[in-house]
């Protein structure tokens, strides 16, 4: 499978990219809602944004993998407040070709996710790239970095304490890591972390952020 061009992105890809562009349109264009009606409908569209924009740098042909995993939510580390949130989060996703055209900074491999919670606390939708580097044998790590939007309340109290926890921003920065191994020609499995916060670049006053760590598969097409 050869890796992506940017030049070679016909006109139904850049017209993708002119599409994505139009579906981020003022929240104040959205229909009056509910706090958490309102964050579904950030979240299913910026979900259709980072589709479209991992659509508009690769050719349906280059579909990679497709990823699934489930995860504890809220894990308690040193990069976290709590926020009082439970259940377990769904993962699925999909991963495409290494980019060449992004070659300067190691031919990233594009992604969509969808992270469901099973307590109906927060989820989300989003998008980003992520590296697979080798370390030996059939060892690799995977960082990623990525950009999501998720429901979880826009503000939110503790009842004992009065301390905010809810996550500062509609928006927020995934960075993640994972520890892989191939177990076969097509599949793998990784213990993986997954952060959502915006470090304070959104919000200086508030950002708890969740840590997420779990186990996923991966599926090459």
């Amino acid at each position: 499978m050869q890796p992506v061009r940017l030049g070679a992105m016909d006109r139904a890809a850049k017209r993708n990219l002119v599409t994505a562009a139009s579906l981020l349109q003022p929240a104040a264009s959205l229909p009056q809602a509910d706090d958490r009606q309102t964050g579904i409908n950030h979240m299913r569209r910026f979900a259709i944004f980072a589709a479209t924009i991992a659509l508009g740098l690769a050719s349906p042909a280059s579909a990679q993998e497709i990823f699934a995993g489930a995860y504890f939510h809220e894990v308690e580390t040193p990069l976290t407040f709590e926020v009082d949130e439970g259940g377990a989060d769904i993962q699925a996703g999909y991963r495409f070709a290494p980019v060449e055209a992004l070659g300067f900074i190691g031919k990233p491999q594009p992604y969509v996710l969808a992270s469901i919670n099973t307590a109906g606390d927060t989820s989300f939708a989003g998008g980003g790239l992520s590296w697979k580097v080798g370390v030996g044998g059939d060892i690799y790590v995977r960082p990623g970095i990525g950009l999501i939007v998720h429901d979880g309340p826009g503000e939110r109290f503790d009842p004992v304490s009065g301390q905010r926890t809810d996550l500062g921003s509609r928006v927020l920065f995934e960075p993640e890591i994972a520890i892989g191994a191939r177990v076969s020609d097509r599949l793998s499995i990784e213990a993986s972390w997954v952060h959502i916060s915006h470090a304070q670049l959104l919000n200086s006053e508030q950002n708890p952020g969740i840590d997420m760590m779990g186990v996923r598969l991966n599926w090459a097409m």
